[in-house]
Order: C-alpha cells, then sequence, then structure tokens
C-alpha cells in the first residue's frame, strides 16, 4: 500500500488481509521510493513464511515477482507476443478474482478514512495513522479482540 507517494513526503506500508478482504495487519512505513518487494521483504515475507512452509497460500500482485515458497502471483503474459496457455490463464483469472477480496482490505482503509488518500504528513507519522486508521476499521466492524 503506497500513501502519498512522491516529493518530499510519502510511504509505502505493506498490509495483510483475511480471505474475506478485512485489513488483519499493517507494516511500519518505508520511503516511498521503496518497491513493493522490498518493503514486503523487510516487514512481511518473514513472518509468513513458515505458514507458506505448511501450505498456507498467499495471494500478490505481479510486483511481488521472486517473493518465494507460497506467495502466489498471476504469471506475466511473455514479452515475446506469445499467448499463455488456457490452464495459465484461468489460473491468472482465479488468482485475481480472489486477490479482489484483499484490494477490499485496501479500499476500507483509504476510502474510509479520508487522511490516508492523499496523505502529505512526514514519512514517521504515516505508519501511526495507518495503525489507528486499521484499529478504528477494526472497531466499526465489530472486530476488536
Amino acid at each position: 500500500m503506497v500513501f502519498g507517494k512522491g516529493p518530499p513526503h510519502g510511504g509505502n506500508i505493506q498490509a495483510l488481509f483475511a480471505p474475506d478482504g478485512m485489513p488483519l495487519w499493517v507494516s511500519d512505513v518505508e520511503p516511498g521510493s521503496t518497491h513493493d518487494i522490498t518493503a514486503a521483504r523487510i516487514h512481511v515475507l518473514p513472518a509468513l513464511y513458515p505458514a507458506c512452509a505448511r501450505g498456507l497460500p498467499v495471494l500478490a500482485d505481479p510486483g511481488y515477482d521472486g517473493a518465494g515458497i507460497g506467495v502466489r502471483i498471476p504469471v506475466r503474459q511473455p514479452a515475446d507476443g506469445n499467448v499463455l496457455d488456457v490452464d495459465t490463464r484461468t489460473r491468472n483469472m482465479l488468482l485475481r478474482a480472489l486477490r479482489c477480496l484483499g484490494e477490499r482490505g485496501f479500499a476500507l482503509l483509504t476510502q474510509r478514512w479520508r487522511t490516508l488518500q492523499r496523505i502529505t504528513a512526514s514519512p514517521s507519522k504515516i505508519g501511526d495513522i495507518a495503525r489507528a486508521a486499521l484499529v478504528l476499521t477494526h472497531f466499526e466492524h465489530g472486530r476488536l479482540i
């Protein structure tokens, strides 16, 4: 999740979502120029690898290519102009259809809490604001433990 990308402020925050799209966790902020896969390797993937090794699939977008064990991403269209076979296209369609529920989680955070739409705060504050939005979202949906 990238908030307020651009100079001089902005941040890259990674997030995990339940299968129904409810946001579960948000990471600390990285500078907005940090690529998603780099931020994921710092904050998310070390904690997910043990669960992935036991068979828990993690769905991600193509920007996480090379993330490792258990991280499922759609196969990219070949650059040489060839077309993907029907099985691969079907797999991609199913992954994208399931991943749209995760995108719902981003919408719950960024569309419900307007401050996250075009945030220009210091990157050190963006993580705190995103975590506050996560707690408020859980409270609003009755999911606080």
